[in-house]
């Protein structure tokens, strides 16, 4: 079970992790820090099996079955601690990550990349599961807005938007063929902060287009200063009424 609030079933009970992979390297301004390169260290110190390597990236091909031994509906969030689609991780082994998502058409996937590019180039060539959600981080212009465009070419059931943490105000973004939207500041004791304009104008541009969105949370920054009782700044009750959305695609027939 995981603590990551959008991993969610349909019946509101918590979804779960599935990582094939762990470790990755930094390529933008959100990886700078990297929650999973602290789980990963914290968790080789503690001697935990498959984290040896710190966060080095490491291919866990023992792994690659655990979801087909869960009978029970379920959502997986893949590689919460790495990126399937890592210039190192090899189109063979992704392969096998998809030929699992086939064979449990029970359960829903939900991935996320910031190698959006390579993600679309795997896409040309491999048909999409329905049960497999592709999301793009965004965390900025400069490099989260072209994933958005590399993310709306992928013919996929579900496309959605993990932006987290958000590190500036996007302006006005092109959302068409985006199916769902995820919005969170920063946390940890270095989170940058989030202004509440920027997820504002972020809210206000899904809900004209009907798309559902998930804030998250207000992240430590905004937590600190507003001497928040979870040091994320995840506790709705605290916000400004008009942020308390948290929408899921549940039950949308899309077409894409």
């Amino acid at each position: 079970m995981t603590k990551i609030e959008w991993v969610q079933n349909q019946d509101g009970t918590k979804g779960q992790t599935w990582n094939p992979t762990t470790g990755c390297t930094k390529i933008s301004p959100g990886c700078k820090h990297c929650y999973a390169e602290t789980m990963a260290k914290r968790l080789k110190m503690m001697g935990v099996k498959g984290y040896e390597k710190g966060f080095e990236l490491v291919l866990h091909e023992q792994r690659l079955g655990q979801p087909l031994k869960r009978k029970k509906a379920t959502t997986y969030f893949v590689n919460s601690m790495s990126d399937l689609f890592h210039e190192n991780v090899p189109d063979y082994f992704i392969e096998q990550v998809f030929e699992v998502i086939e064979k449990t058409p029970q359960h829903t996937y939900q991935i996320v990349t910031k190698r959006s590019e390579r993600m679309a180039d795997f896409c040309q060539t491999h048909q999409m599961p329905d049960n497999a959600w592709l999301g793009v981080s965004v965390e900025d212009k400069k490099y989260g807005l072209p994933r958005i465009e590399h993310l709306r070419t992928i013919d996929a059931r579900i496309r959605f938007l993990s932006i987290e943490p958000l590190l500036e105000n996007l302006g006005i973004m092109d959302l068409s063929g985006i199916h769902w939207v995820i919005v969170g500041g920063e946390s940890g004791p270095k989170a940058r902060p989030m202004k509440i304009e920027w997820v504002t104008k972020i809210k206000n541009q899904c809900q004209q287009v009907n798309i559902p969105i998930f804030i998250k949370q207000m992240g430590s920054h905004w937590a600190h200063h507003h001497r928040a009782k979870n040091g994320k700044g995840n506790d709705m009750a605290e916000w400004d009424k008009k942020l308390r959305v948290r929408d899921y695609p549940f039950m949308l027939a899309l077409s894409v």
